[in-house]
């Protein structure tokens, strides 16, 4: 597909490394911003090249630092808006806030839909994303988002380890829709990981709902936060006789414990795509990062040609 000179890519500070692989996969410049700070602490942006009338994406997820990153994106969408850009798309691989989605107890927000409204009122036309906790979010913007899936992304990572008697897991009852669509692509069987939460920082896992004995498993997920939940799930499978522990999530979160739970637990291996970009000191032999750059840039030459990008979902969920 051909790109015109219409289309302007730019970035914050959150992923400047996957915007540089979408910009070499579409053949374009980085375009050029001063994002820094000023000395008490705001955010200074300056746009340094004319966006009047262009097709502009802005990469930047809103991972951690989530409030710094949130704010770059506002304010950059803010700056596009009154240079008078043509359309503006947030590109947000990793979509911040997305766990609090709902009032699941009393006197709590739902800062998922806070977020959408934020950026919507900033001046975003649409906004790109990835594997969104909670698909329901969907329904919190009222311009057009484009949620895509990391799926193929990792079929095509197991393909190539020709793992036998492999069979896909949920580590929850939450996670069995995606679980399920990643087993119709991998074509094996399904379990699901039975736990009870005690606390908001501890569940205890119950039972495994399938067959997992002399297996080699894929633990399916959207997100590694702590990974509490993983080394559980991970615990729970080599007691019920599973051979290989292998886990696949889209976002690497990877707060608080969860390098040194990782590191000391019987996992083969964490598969994550670069959508949040990891320190180094995070990096463990255990991870492997695969890229979604490709993805997202076929997405945006879609977006910015006005052709469908459905054939990017590849009737995942369905």
């Amino acid at each position: 597909m051909k790109i015109n000179g219409n289309l302007l890519v730019f970035s914050g500070n959150a992923n400047r490394a996957l915007a540089k692989k979408i910009c070499n996969y579409l053949k374009v410049p980085l375009g050029n911003a001063s994002v820094d700070r000023f000395n008490d602490g705001e955010i200074r942006i300056k746009i340094e090249e004319d966006v009047r009338g262009k097709d502009v994406f802005i990469v930047q997820p809103t991972c951690s630092p989530g409030n710094d990153n949130l704010m770059e994106l506002l304010i950059m969408i803010d700056a596009i808006k009154r240079s008078s850009a043509r359309r503006i798309t947030a590109v947000m691989p990793y979509y911040g806030y997305s766990r609090q989605d709902r009032k699941d107890r009393p006197r709590v927000p739902i800062t998922a839909k806070l977020v959408a409204n934020l950026i919507t009122v900033a001046g975003a036309s649409r906004v790109l994303t990835m594997d969104l906790h909670a698909g329901q979010i969907q329904g919190f913007f009222d311009i057009p988002l484009d949620n895509l899936f990391a799926v193929n992304t990792f079929m095509k990572y197991f393909e190539k380890k020709h793992l036998p008697n492999l069979v896909v897991v949920s580590p929850d009852v939450g996670g069995i829709k995606m679980a399920r669509a990643y087993a119709k692509k991998f074509k094996t069987g399904l379990a699901v990981v039975d736990k009870r939460r005690i606390s908001d920082k501890q569940a205890e896992v119950m039972n495994i709902m399938g067959e997992v004995r002399g297996k080699n498993v894929c633990l399916i997920d959207d997100l590694v936060a702590t990974a509490g939940t993983l080394v559980e799930a991970v615990a729970a499978l080599k007691k019920a006789g599973a051979r290989k522990v292998f886990a696949a999530a889209t976002h690497p979160v990877l707060s608080g414990p969860a390098i040194e739970r990782i590191r000391n637990s019987e996992l083969e291996e964490l598969i994550v795509t670069d959508t949040i970009p990891i320190p180094k000191e995070k990096m463990i032999p255990q991870i492997k990062v695969l890229s979604v750059g490709p993805l997202l840039g076929q997405a945006i030459t879609r977006i910015h040609n006005e052709q469908s990008i459905s054939i990017l979902f590849d009737k995942v969920y369905q």
